[in-house]
């Protein structure tokens, strides 16, 4: 049981409150970089607040007020200039700080005001990486965007994709430090869906059978990088990958999952109190030289269908559906944990102790500065997850990844690869 206090201040987002303070201190993807192709100018909402990404004439990025400082219209149907947006209504143009920089009829009969100078709205730094366009929503000076290794990594196939969430974000990150849900949520339940669908018992038994084997041990420890997640399957030992790497959740909103050949980052991040936006980055290492990406490719994993009901014959579709049947926010105070819920609690305490350094005007974990230390930030990672070993098609086929465009594309990397391997 959470006190209610606790659950408030954990899952409360805006500026101001201790969590929103905190989340503010990292850089969060709030666009891929493929969606600005044909769409430059684009509605962004994080952390509360509304704002607009563009791609001005020159390239640059700008992250700035949704709405014009002079009549509030919706900058999102504004037009990009050479140097910044300019807003359809009255012709303000804003540079990608959010200042004013030319104000048309303004400027023709009284010059020598200077009006524009007067006007700054809010603007964000932003940066592309790993095909995700960044922001940074927090105090000066900003940090450094973290080079984490599915971000950088060379000869590799990568995808980025999102999801919709309509819950709080805190949900989505407990889910995450849960491991025992697996063989319930996952095998149990994955099997009684297919099915129902008319799925024969063997093969749907067949489809999810990762997921089969019972927890006997859960493990949790705080590293440099956040809380690395252990465990000890039935028919396993703690001299095994599962328990002696593990795989790490990235604090404060992501984890970090896969194999040697499949690796997937999936980031939570908060779009208000009652919103979340899931993005998933994923890197393909079928163990051949791969063609570079001009662009990482991007597409949507959806949680409804066309009639409205949730798609749970898959891992990542039924963990969305428990979040948000959970309510939009978890009342943590009729909560009965045990002990499978060590990680969560363990999570929540983290989480607590670096909003407190945070308020301190100390740099919370992984706030990092250093150039030296951000050139590749590898993570741990079991290359062997659930003794499966590279059973790509398996994971394409019950992983988000069903969704991508990209997948015959893939596919054929990843023969190629066994090919060459003479596997």
């Amino acid at each position: 049981m959470l006190p209610a206090r606790d659950n408030e201040i954990l899952t409360r987002v805006a500026a101001g409150t201790p969590m929103g303070d905190l989340l503010r201190r990292y850089w969060h993807p709030v666009a891929a970089s493929a969606q600005m192709k044909d769409t430059p100018v684009m509605e962004v909402r994080v952390l509360g607040e509304d704002m607009v990404l563009y791609r001005d004439g020159s390239g640059t990025l700008g992250l700035i007020d949704r709405y014009c400082a002079h009549r509030r219209v919706n900058l999102a149907y504004g037009i990009p200039e050479k140097n910044g947006l300019r807003c359809m209504y009255h012709g303000w143009l804003y540079d990608e700080t959010g200042q004013c920089i030319e104000q048309p009829f303004e400027e023709t009969v009284r010059p020598e005001a200077r009006f524009k100078d007067k006007i700054k709205m809010a603007g964000y730094p932003v940066q592309e990486l790993g095909g995700l366009i960044w922001a940074y929503l927090g105090p000066d000076p900003a940090p450094l965007l973290p080079r984490w290794d599915l971000l950088v990594e060379p000869n590799v196939f990568r995808e980025v994709a999102s999801s919709f969430i309509p819950c709080n974000w805190l949900q989505t990150m407990e889910n995450a430090m849960d491991g025992s849900h697996l063989e319930h949520l996952h095998w149990t339940y994955g099997k009684y869906v297919l099915e129902r669908m008319g799925v024969p018992p063997e093969e749907a038994a067949n489809r999810v059978r990762g997921f089969s084997r019972k927890h006997i041990k859960l493990g949790f420890d705080v590293f440099d990088h956040g809380i690395v997640k252990r465990r000890v399957l039935e028919g396993g030992s703690e001299e095994e990958e599962d328990w002696q790497v593990g795989h790490p959740m990235v604090f404060p909103n992501t984890m970090r999952m896969g194999n040697a050949s499949r690796s997937e980052f999936q980031i939570r991040v908060p779009v208000d109190d009652e919103n979340t936006v899931q993005w998933y980055v994923l890197v393909h290492r079928p163990g051949i030289d791969v063609p570079p990406q001009e662009q990482t490719p991007y597409f949507e994993v959806p949680m409804f269908d066309d009639e409205g009901g949730y798609i749970i014959d898959f891992a990542t579709g039924q963990d969305m559906m428990t979040w948000v049947t959970q309510g939009s926010i978890l009342d943590r105070s009729k909560e009965s944990l045990g002990e499978s819920d060590r990680g969560i609690i363990l999570y929540r305490r983290l989480l607590m102790e670096q909003m407190a350094i945070n308020e301190d005007g100390g740099d919370p974990m992984n706030v990092i500065r250093d150039p030296a230390g951000n050139s590749y930030i590898e993570l741990p990672q079991e290359r062997n997850k659930y003794h499966i070993g590279d059973a790509y098609r398996r994971l394409l086929q019950g992983s988000w990844s069903r969704y991508s465009p990209n997948r015959e594309v893939v596919a054929e990397l990843y023969m190629q690869g066994a090919a060459e391997r003479g596997a």
